[in-house]
């Protein structure tokens, strides 16, 4: 992020850089990463101090406040105020639009009741997988090591079709159907 700070009339001391740093803290923290740049100018003006700022955000998207004050520490507080309620409705409207996140996965081993109304149950995604005719052995050894892996497998003794599947615990479970 870029801060300009322009001085009118006045000499920007550090002194005045770190009140306006200070100030604009809030609305940076409220707005993460997506300040591209703040353009501030202070203007004396007989005996008034009058602050303008400009933030530009990612999107081109600008907020801009204006204040006055008898010192510059006043006119600072008023525009930084001013653009921190900007800085935090504009967080707020962001966070509304987006949509909840819901855990990748989660269908797999029970847990999708809680991401998903049971009125509004879809189906995803849906592939065909071969079914090779195996023993459990060799269906563990090829579930692997990824926690959420699972292979389905025609027995080669019985001729059913079974899945073995890497349970939470790191242990092999094994559904079998009823015959």
């Amino acid at each position: 992020m870029r801060l300009e700070l322009t001085g009118r009339h006045i000499t920007i001391t550090p002194a005045l850089r770190t009140l306006v740093e200070d100030g604009l803290a809030h609305a940076l923290r409220a707005l993460n990463s997506s300040v591209v740049s703040v353009q501030m100018v202070l203007t004396k003006e007989k005996a008034r101090m009058h602050a303008e700022a400009t933030l530009h955000l990612k999107g081109e998207r600008f907020l801009h406040a204006e204040g006055a004050g008898r010192d510059a520490q006043t006119a600072i507080a008023a525009v930084t105020g001013k653009v921190g309620r900007q800085a935090e409705k504009v967080k707020n409207k962001w966070a509304d639009g987006k949509r909840p996140r819901v855990e990748r996965g989660a269908g797999r081993q029970g847990g999708a009741e809680a991401a998903v109304p049971s009125d509004e149950i879809r189906i995803v995604r849906a592939r065909r997988y071969a079914v090779k005719p195996m023993s459990v052995d060799e269906a563990a050894m090829e579930v692997g090591s990824a926690p959420n892996a699972f292979v389905v497998f025609r027995d080669a003794e019985n001729e059913t079709i079974n899945i073995l599947f890497r349970r939470p615990d790191g242990h092999l479970g094994l559904i079998e159907p009823e015959a």
